[in-house]
């Protein structure tokens, strides 16, 4: 009450620091009258001013209020766009780095410029991630009008780049591009093997654009690079065809958690039919043996009895095509992991693609939070605030609408079925769009989108689609939804990037009806005439009411509401918005009121009736909040494991970047020696025991597997005065005889790279090992749980040890290798040919959300790699005198074992090569 009481009489914090960035507001406009007396080329001299002031030791924040006045007259000129007093305040928050909750229609993209001008004065860099390829594309020709007139360069990084593009776009001063782009670029850098060929730049700042979007919806699921393993379709057609046999009493499924189990009736059923298949090894099924096959099982299991074509996956020529939950688009050739899209595959009966191996992988929470300053903004931020401030230390600012809204926002309408809920909407779209107002109606599914068109076309209603199957008319649809009685469905409206403007967008009318039309007075005559009818309609639309929006669904997150209703009355236009809701609504059937509800609802109204309560409006909104803690719950979740391997990731990537820059890593190379002949000699010989109780023999093999020396051990138990210590020096001096030798015998140029190439590949192996193996660790640490034990501590800590482990195996292996190589001086070997990369976007906990690009493109430029390290391969004398009996026995790139110094593959090996 008293709280309630305070912030009538003295505002919200919000308003308050809205407020207090007033006289800020005043010194920029100051330097208005200035500025607008300049010529185009004394404004685009600014730059070069700021440059001069900041390198003479002024800050960013003290340049701020002439910096902003200059993008503003920049606009004004380039755009015929000058920003509003409101717009600067964003601009103000974006460059603190927080978050700028902004209406829709309120030009947050203008906003933009503010900050991202500023924060790349210093040159060293700022993104802007968009949600598409097409905003990224559109905002950096947009918005770079203005960057461009003041001198800055501008970059932008879509897919099937090469990398001396990318490399072009992050050193512009202003770089634009998804989110997913920038972060699989990250990965990718972190996967070469010279310097030279990465792509980036250290990070200085990052904007996003619809932040919520990318940084909560999309957070849940990490980034992985991966490559193809072995085809496994005949046992997913198998365990498919097992599958499909169950009835609901053999399976226990829960759709809040998105989890599906075997009943024990139904375990025996598995059991009995996986045997007679011949998949089974033994008769139980969870026997250690048949680990493959219960995990191929319980994802068939998820894919015939949780996902449902058309709503999370439509199948387009012949490839099961994954459905955004989030904003409904078909998302072209991203899948599953771990075998999920493969099952759908085998369910859908199409053909089955291989599984991938995880390379590289990270989280959009430990992405950002690489960037020193991060800022977003977006429509709707402040049902998360908790979140952005929890996991990214960014404080929501809700910025006010340049002009107060008008569109009056009524209470939500109950129906007891899908059926009388649709044909209610479809009777009262008809109303609206008779009366002249253009109707834009939410759906939350491509299978809703469809079953309502036929309800309108009952009604006679004609009306546009946009969802997946229609991604290529996208931005046509969404520019023309607020003409005169035109009625729009469209699967989720987040992140659509183009505004809906009342009469109709010009932009959009000129290019689609004039497209044919060259340059001249005839084509003027036509835009002209076209901006006429535009506004003579939008004048009829206002007239009407503004735009309808008609929610045929609360969805899960009340943020996704919000930003459908903000598509209606923006800039003080008139609007209206309604949502329709039914008991068969999922959020209302698996998070809603209980079943005692339900029951009153369906007993004590008519058919066809509807009610609608404050009370029942509060219902949905807490439904609604559980679902989007329980989100938050599993983001926070990803974030916490993610968190182990970050760390680990981080020592890996640094570990990398030193020996890439380093001129020379012998002395790293040299201790890993040492602390290889320490570990041998110190398990042989303990200090303080005897010679005659020491390990020679075992000692003698490893040093043989291990260094490829064999010392004299037993002449050295001769000797009176042998210890440990004495052993320990005699080896470490063989061991580096050895090595010395084999580098005396080539080029130090060649010895150098030759020891980076073994060092790093060596390095990336047992790292692609360790993520397969936290993989399966995070996937059954929960289990843990059973034992009261702390899945996440118990997680923490095998992944330390695996982690020293790993350490140990890539010291041992460096070592192994340089001990046996053998070298020949021949031309530089040819690069080995690169796999197909697979680029994937998934969620480890439900599976949703998956992406994956075969990202030739973008992966082609990865020409430095190094090729395969040359284990010592069998010499002529080893394999007998008939080179017909080789193949198979010699590795294809090492060298021939008759001696010619050519590759085997070139030489013997060669296909029809001639046969001694």
């Amino acid at each position: 009450m008293l709280g309630s009481i305070a912030k009538s009489l003295f505002g919200s914090s919000n308003d308050r620091y809205v407020k207090s960035l007033s006289p800020t507001l005043a010194k920029i406009a100051s330097f208005e009258p200035t500025l607008q007396a300049m010529s185009d080329a004394d404004l685009a001299q600014q730059t070069g001013r700021f440059r001069e002031r900041l390198a003479g030791g002024e800050t960013l924040d003290q340049i701020l209020p002439e910096a902003f006045a200059t993008v503003r007259e920049a606009a004004s000129r380039v755009l015929g766009q000058r920003h509003y007093d409101v717009q600067m305040v964003g601009g103000i928050v974006l460059h603190r780095g927080e978050i700028a909750e902004m209406r829709t229609g309120e030009g947050k993209t203008l906003v933009a410029t503010l900050a991202t001008y500023l924060n790349a004065l210093p040159g060293q860099g700022v993104h802007v991630i968009t949600v598409n390829d097409y905003l990224a594309a559109r905002d950096a020709d947009w918005m770079g009008q203005v960057y461009r007139f003041l001198g800055l360069t501008v970059g932008t990084i879509i897919p099937n780049l090469t990398d001396e593009q990318r490399r072009d776009a992050y050193h512009s001063d202003i770089t634009y591009g998804t989110n997913n782009e920038f972060g699989f670029d990250y990965l990718r850098d972190n996967m070469k093997y010279d310097r030279a060929s990465m792509v980036q730049r250290p990070f200085a700042m990052a904007i996003v654009d619809e932040v919520d979007s990318v940084l909560i919806d999309e957070a849940r699921t990490p980034l992985i690079i991966s490559g193809p393993t072995d085809d496994k379709s005949d046992l997913y057609m198998q365990v498919d065809a097992v599958v499909k046999q169950f009835g609901e009493e053999d399976y226990e499924k829960d759709e809040k958690q998105k989890s599906i189990i075997l009943t024990e009736a139904g375990t025996e059923r598995a059991e009995r039919m996986l045997e007679a298949a011949g998949l089974l090894q033994g008769t139980n099924l969870y026997d250690f043996e048949n680990t493959q096959v219960v995990h191929h099982l319980n994802q068939s299991l998820r894919a015939n009895k949780m996902f449902k074509a058309d709503t999370d996956y439509i199948v387009k020529d012949g490839k099961v095509v994954i459905i955004d939950e989030f904003t409904g688009r078909m998302m072209d050739g991203r899948r599953w992991s771990d075998g999920l899209h493969q099952a759908v595959e085998a369910k859908e009966g199409v053909t089955i693609e291989p599984e991938n191996q995880t390379m590289a992988s990270i989280t959009f929470q430990n992405y950002f939070r690489m960037y020193p300053k991060l800022s977003g903004m977006t429509g709707t931020a402040a049902t998360e605030a908790a979140e952005f401030y929890d996991i990214y230390k960014m404080n929501v600012v809700t910025i006010p609408t340049n002009v107060p809204v008008q569109r009056v926002d009524e209470e939500d309408e109950f129906y007891k079925s899908t059926e009388e809920k649709f044909a209610a909407i479809a009777k009262r779209i008809r109303t609206h769009a008779e009366q002249g107002q253009p109707v834009l109606v939410g759906t939350v599914s491509i299978e809703k989108s469809e079953l309502l068109s036929a309800f309108l076309t009952q009604e006679g209603v004609e009306h546009e689609v946009l969802n997946a199957r229609q991604h290529e008319r996208e931005a046509h649809i969404v520019a023309q939804a607020g003409r005169k009685s035109v009625v729009t469905i469209a699967t989720n409206m987040a992140g659509r990037g183009t505004d809906i403007q009342l009469g109709g967008n010009l932009e959009f009318r000129v290019g689609d009806e004039l497209a044919d039309l060259l340059e001249g007075p005839e084509r003027d005559a036509a835009i002209e005439r076209i901006r006429q009818e535009i506004a003579a309609e939008k004048a009829e639309v206002l007239a009407a009411g503004g735009l309808f929006v008609l929610g045929t669904e609360r969805h899960e997150s009340r943020r996704i509401d919000n930003q459908l209703r903000g598509r209606s009355g923006r800039q003080g236009d008139p609007g209206l918005s309604r949502f329709y809701l039914s008991l068969d609504d999922d959020l209302l059937r698996i998070f809603g009121p209980d079943t005692l509800f339900a029951k009153m609802m369906r007993s004590n109204i008519e058919d066809g009736e509807a009610i609608g309560s404050k009370w029942l409006s509060k219902a949905i909104e807490t439904a609604q909040k559980k679902v989007e803690a329980r989100n938050y719950d599993i983001r926070k979740q990803v974030v916490e494991y993610d968190d182990v391997m970050n760390d680990q990731r981080k020592v890996i990537y640094e570990q990398r970047a030193d020996i890439m820059d380093a001129d020379t890593i012998g002395d790293v190379v040299e201790d890993m020696r040492t602390e290889t002949v320490n570990a041998v000699v110190g398990e042989a010989c303990p200090v303080g025991s005897y010679p005659e109780q020491w390990d020679v023999a075992g000692m003698k093999a490893q040093l043989t597997e291990l260094l490829n020396i064999e010392p004299p051990v037993e002449a050295w138990l001769d000797e009176e005065s042998i210890d440990p210590e004495i052993v320990l020096e005699r080896v470490k001096a063989e061991a580096d005889a050895m090595v010395a030798q084999k580098e005396s015998e080539l080029e130090p140029d060649t010895w150098r790279q030759i020891e980076k190439s073994i060092m790093l590949q060596t390095l990336d192996h047992h790292w692609k090992e360790h993520l397969s193996t936290l993989d399966a660790l995070r996937q059954v640490v929960h289990l843990r749980a059973y034992a009261q034990k702390t899945p996440i501590n118990e997680y923490k800590q095998e992944a330390f040890m695996l982690f020293q482990r790993m350490l140990d195996a890539i010291r041992e292996d460096v070592t192994r290798t340089i001990g046996h190589a053998q070298f020949q001086m021949q031309p530089v070997p040819e690069l080995p040919e690169l796999p197909d990369f697979i680029t994937t976007h998934f969620d480890p906990f439900s599976g949703e959300d998956d992406t994956r690009d075969f990202d030739a493109g973008a992966f082609s430029g990865v020409t430095t790699q190094l090729p395969p390290l040359q284990m010592p391969q069998p010499q002529a004398s080893d394999l007998g005198t008939d080179p017909s009996t080789w193949d198979g026995q010699v590795s294809r790139n090492a060298p021939c074992p008759c001696g010619s110094g050519r590759k085997y593959k070139h030489c013997h090996g060669a296909v029809g090569a001639p046969v001694e």
